[in-house]
């Protein structure tokens, strides 16, 4: 039971911090903006190849580059890839890319970018 006890205890002490909601600010990277927003393009391309069901050289060749790149992209290996590099790819898989500016709010600090797959 004593150990249950002590168990118990360390559990009470330890503090839970809610996120930003962007997983790169939170550790610390500098460029954190620019990996979330890579992040969620790779994740919409990667959902458009996956629902049509192409393979990674079918892909390749429709987004212009060699298979390793595209394998690179799904393993999410992003820094080789610029934000409208990952923007190109959307439009030749025939999506569109919406980009909306507006000033921001006066409770944040500092403007933002999002992005928002539909």
């Amino acid at each position: 039971m004593a150990n249950r006890s002590a168990s118990a205890n360390n559990e009470a002490a330890e503090t839970i911090t809610r996120g930003t909601g962007n997983v790169f600010a939170d550790l610390g990277y500098p460029d954190a903006e620019e990996r979330q927003t890579k992040l969620r393009l790779a994740h919409a391309i990667n959902d458009v190849i996956s629902r049509r069901r192409l393979t990674q050289t079918a892909a390749a060749e429709r987004l212009g580059v060699n298979q390793p790149k595209v394998s690179a992209l799904a393993n999410y290996k992003l820094d080789g890839f610029s934000v409208e590099r990952l923007m190109t790819f959307l439009t030749a898989l025939d999506q569109d890319v919406e980009i909306v500016i507006r000033k921001k709010p006066r409770s944040r600090a500092a403007g933002r970018i999002t992005v928002v797959a539909a």
